[in-house]
């Protein structure tokens, strides 16, 4: 049985009923408005579907699909979680258990530009995976920060079809387009609403609530070099060191779009040491 939430509906370019300037800094890694949007959608949801959630005796919590490097959306969930399982305490349950869903993900574009055949494309070449014994037969929300076209949602259906997996699926969102009319690109509209030079990076950067994430650190490696320098500059030692990490952690030294500001970030760390294998 399949179900969905969506605390914001949008129907209206120029109207929508969340802060558009916290959901960009949300999407580029300020986990203060991930916290704040993951109290709202709990609130929304739980006042809606109470009664469903007390009677499951075991929830599975899965955020976007991700490779290494987590989404803006898995910080969202992480805060649900928080919310949800304070809940489920107070009315004598358990607490929820986090999955994922495994992706390798591989392209550069701007996926929020795209409309629905271009989305299913891109993702299309991805591969995804999902332990299909952890889930099988249990009641599982998938949680995401908006849904757009819905092709997310389609291929989470795609993989459980894939691997013949039975259960209750919930597909919750902070908010979703339902006016058909509106190109899927608002979502970049919203993704950049306030997050949209790299003096505004600095200064998320510089915030306690900054977290990395896929978008921002895509975002910092596909810049050109005097704006990528701009950066280092601003940024301590170890948010370098961990940007670096996480740059390989997801193979990004294997696309050539982010090669040259990579090998620049390596270099601060390791100069001209010798560090490939020896001929």
């Amino acid at each position: 049985m399949n179900h969905r939430y969506s605390l914001h509906k949008i129907y209206e370019k120029d109207q929508c009923s969340f802060n558009r300037a916290d959901y960009s800094r949300f999407k580029f890694g300020d986990t203060a408005c991930a916290e704040k949007f993951a109290g709202e959608l709990f609130l929304g949801f739980i006042r809606q579907y109470r009664d469903l959630i007390v009677t499951r005796p075991e929830i599975i919590l899965l955020p976007s699909p991700y490779y290494a490097i987590p989404t803006a959306s898995n910080f969202l969930c992480a805060f649900f979680k928080k919310n949800l399982d304070r809940f489920l305490f107070l009315n004598g349950r358990n607490a929820s258990i986090e999955g994922k869903v495994h992706r390798k993900q591989t392209y550069v574009e701007d996926y929020g530009n795209m409309d629905y055949a271009q989305r299913m494309r891109l993702i299309g070449n991805d591969t995804y995976y999902i332990d299909r014994q952890f889930i099988e037969g249990r009641f599982c929300l998938f949680l995401d920060d908006i849904k757009i076209t819905g092709s997310h949602e389609h291929t989470v259906h795609k993989i459980l079809k894939q691997h013949a997996v039975s259960g209750d699926f919930f597909f919750i969102y902070y908010a979703e387009l339902m006016n058909k009319e509106i190109h899927p690109n608002i979502e970049n509209h919203y993704n950049y609403f306030s997050v949209n030079k790299t003096a505004d990076i600095i200064q998320l950067l510089g915030k306690d609530s900054f977290r990395f994430n896929t978008r921002v650190v895509k975002y910092i490696l596909l810049m050109p070099p005097a704006e990528f320098n701009m950066i280092l500059q601003n940024i301590s030692y170890k948010q370098k060191e961990e940007l670096l990490r996480l740059a390989i952690s997801n193979n990004y030294h294997q696309i050539t779009a982010y090669q040259k500001n990579i090998q620049q970030l390596n270099h601060h760390f390791y100069g001209n040491q010798l560090t490939k294998r020896s001929a």
